[in-house]
């Protein structure tokens, strides 16, 4: 047990290569769930979620990268889909597990890197990432990209809520239009369907903070640099 204490003390990343967010604040994500709720955390499922999922917005088997304590993912399963949150900070993914025993809801947590998903072995029609893209750099954000597109079944959808570049009173780390579409192109398995103004609720917004709500199709078939042909059992061409 000393000897974990110590490996983690001396590198908090557990081995894991920082984000750019964690190398400008030189913590890890699961420090923001240490003294209290996360600026993101605001204790219920994100509105446009919430839209969403009752447009029937969510169909098969869902994954939510980034989940958090799991708000948003806890609403979608609520509603019968089979749901896996996943997100890197442990202390988050514990938080998630509780809130799913005490309201009795039938939901997966895991601890699991968002830029390396292909780990999970496993594959999702509809995918959800709610405040993580704005959280990496441009180089981060095509490994993302790709990492989605290991696990979304050809002709799949994900859905990403950021914060956008477009009004006052911007989150931190704004996107703008063309950063998504320029992350979510046909060369890492993806088409841009539709990208529509939103609000993203934060514990420091009266009333949200401006955000983008993009609608990704998971290419038919595509090959994803590094990955080859993606989305089939075991990754088999044919």
């Amino acid at each position: 047990m000393q000897e974990r204490s110590e490996s983690l003390a001396d590198d908090p990343f557990g081995g894991r290569h920082p984000t750019s967010h964690e190398r400008m604040t030189g913590l890890p994500w699961d420090a923001s769930y240490h003294d209290g709720p996360a600026p993101w955390d605001v204790g219920r499922p994100q509105p446009a979620i919430v839209r969403l999922a009752s447009e029937g917005g969510f169909t098969g088997a869902v994954l939510d990268a980034g989940c958090g304590t799991g708000e948003n993912a806890l609403h979608v399963a609520s509603l019968g889909s089979p749901v896996l949150g996943v997100d890197v900070a442990e202390t988050a993914v514990a938080i998630a597990r509780a809130k799913a025993g005490d309201r009795g809801i039938a939901v997966e947590f895991a601890a699991a890197d968002a830029l390396h998903l292909e780990r999970l072995g496993r594959r999702f029609e509809t995918v959800l990432d709610c405040g993580l893209f704005h959280t990496f750099d441009g180089d981060e954000r095509s490994e993302f990209a790709t990492s989605l597109a290991s696990v979304t079944e050809h002709g799949g959808t994900l859905y990403v809520l950021c914060f956008s570049d477009d009004g006052p009173d911007a989150g931190p780390h704004p996107v703008s239009q063309d950063e998504l579409r320029a992350a979510f192109n046909p060369g890492s398995g993806w088409k841009v369907a539709t990208i529509e103004p939103d609000r993203v609720q934060t514990r420091y917004h009266d009333d949200g903070a401006p955000a983008w709500l993009a609608t990704i199709r998971r290419n038919q078939t595509s090959a994803v640099p590094g990955l080859g042909v993606v989305g089939r059992p075991n990754g088999s061409r044919r």
